[in-house]
């Protein structure tokens, strides 16, 4: 109800406040909300659309993508790492957290943990004092970008890897890290379980049964849920949010944000068709990732390049503009620092997304629906930054909302945006344009659209926009229509 009187004033300006609330007594009921829908912290994550990850480890210093476990520690050196430098490529790029490589799979730990040698605390970095988790986590803190960390379950130093003595150990650090540097926004879990490795000595091939049953996530997640309630999960057992099925930043064009865990791992590998489109009935909110790095390797190789700004742009289009998030990779140097080429790029990236969605021309149509559920939710709820939406009458599950301008238009692309509080429900949907009087119809044909579907419509003298929803799982809850 506040939501609807906020709008209201918005809308009519200085009238009484009495006014509003006899006018906001008409207020319809909300749809239903689905079986399925997002938590608070879901919710919080969607809304950040794209977040740095940071491979940054002794891998670094090898010139290697996985490290054996061998690695002396005295090799971590960074000559120049300054953790608010990185926060701030980080925030300059628009990107509004960091997920840092606190233990990739060589074992090697970023923190001066209390269970291993194999850290950060036998290197020269500070004498020994350092520790990067820390120094990342505290320069996010007082820039305003939210921290992540990724500890690796593989670890190819631990002696006891394939053993329960080794989960004691892994969980006992998942342990110290939410506890010594939260809030985390994110916990980063891939699905590496075992291959060749040092294992403290060893020098073998160490496989386990599944990673899925070996490290028992159902009880790593318990204990995220116990120190830090609010953190996303990303993890194989989709407690929080899945893999896109891949590492070019691309999400499915068919992407529904639930899946069930029991069809993920139906013979203890992935089903690549449930990471990749999720699933209309699945029974847990899982939403797609898109992983991807800005150079070609995860970890700095000198001989390698980043990415052109107009392919991270096009990245962007495929992983938050398919209802996902994204989450791109940053690997500095033997500094510490970012490679100036990398930010270079980074930059007229940022430029390239804050230019082309600067102006919503959507601000200044008239807009219109084919029905609206009644008071509270009409057409005009789909224009705007508020948390209002448009919304159909129960058992309505198709309609049209339509954008008129006076003078014909120059258009690119329309956004559409699902109230996913109440869960996913666009099925399919076309956009029709208006040209010259005329209707164009389906210009653009889709399916899903979730938290965000951004689709190019390249043409001049558009007058009007036609968004039809042809199918859908429920009574429409669209919360934006913008064009560009």
């Amino acid at each position: 109800m506040k939501r609807i009187q906020n709008l209201l004033q918005r809308i009519l300006g200085g009238m009484s406040l009495a006014l509003v609330l006899m006018l906001t007594s008409c207020q319809a009921e909300p749809p239903k909300p689905m079986c399925v829908v997002p938590a608070e912290r879901q919710l919080a994550w969607h809304a950040m659309e794209q977040y740095a990850f940071v491979h940054f480890t002794i891998n670094t210093f090898t010139d290697k993508e996985w490290g054996y476990g061998d690695e002396s520690p005295e090799l971590f050196n960074p000559t120049d790492f300054d953790a608010d430098a990185l926060v701030k490529v980080v925030k300059d790029a628009n990107l509004k957290g960091l997920i840092l490589t606190a233990k990739h799979h060589d074992g090697f730990c970023l923190w001066p943990s209390a269970y291993t040698e194999h850290s950060i605390k036998n290197s020269p970095y500070k004498d020994g004092k350092g520790d990067i988790v820390g120094e990342v986590a505290e320069a996010c803190r007082k820039a305003g970008v939210k921290f992540g960390i990724y500890l690796s379950p593989w670890d190819r130093n631990h002696a006891g890897y394939g053993t329960d003595e080794y989960l004691v150990y892994y969980r006992n650090q998942l342990r110290e890290l939410l506890t010594n540097y939260g809030p985390v926004f994110e916990m980063w879990f891939d699905g590496a379980n075992g291959g060749d490795g040092y294992y403290g000595g060893a020098n073998e091939v160490r496989r386990v049964e599944s990673g899925y049953l070996y490290y028992d996530w159902p009880k790593v997640v318990e204990i995220i849920r116990e120190l830090s309630p609010e953190t996303v999960v990303w993890s194989s057992s989709l407690p929080d949010a899945r893999w896109c099925s891949n590492e070019r930043g691309v999400v499915a064009e068919t992407c529904w944000a639930m899946a069930s865990p029991e069809d993920l791992y139906p013979q203890g590998r992935d089903n690549i068709e449930v990471l990749a489109h999720g699933q209309e009935d699945g029974n847990r909110w899982a939403p797609a990732e898109a992983d991807v790095s800005i150079r070609p390797g995860w970890f700095y190789h000198e001989e390698q390049q980043p990415k052109t700004p107009e392919k991270l742009f096009d990245i962007y289009l495929t992983s938050v503009g398919r209802g996902g998030t994204l989450l791109l990779n940053l690997a500095p140097d033997k500094r510490g620092r970012v490679p100036e080429q990398d930010i270079e790029s980074l930059m007229a990236w940022r430029k390239m997304v804050d230019d082309t969605f600067a102006t919503d021309l959507a601000a200044k149509a008239k807009v219109k629906a084919s029905s609206t559920r009644g008071c509270g939710y009409g057409a005009k709820c789909v224009v705007g930054e508020d948390d209002a939406y448009w919304a159909t009458e129960d058992g309505v599950t198709t309609g049209d909302v339509t954008l008129e301008w006076d003078e014909p238009q120059d258009v690119k692309y329309v956004t559409i945006q699902e109230h996913i509080a109440l869960g996913q429900r666009v099925r399919s949907f076309e956009i029709d344009v208006m040209r010259d009087g005329e209707w164009q119809n389906a210009v653009v044909k889709a399916t899903t659209v979730g938290y965000k579907r951004i689709l190019p419509i390249e043409g001049a003298g558009v007058s009007a926009v036609r968004v039809r929803f042809t199918d859908s799982r429920g009574e429409l809850a669209i919360a934006r229509v913008a064009v560009y």
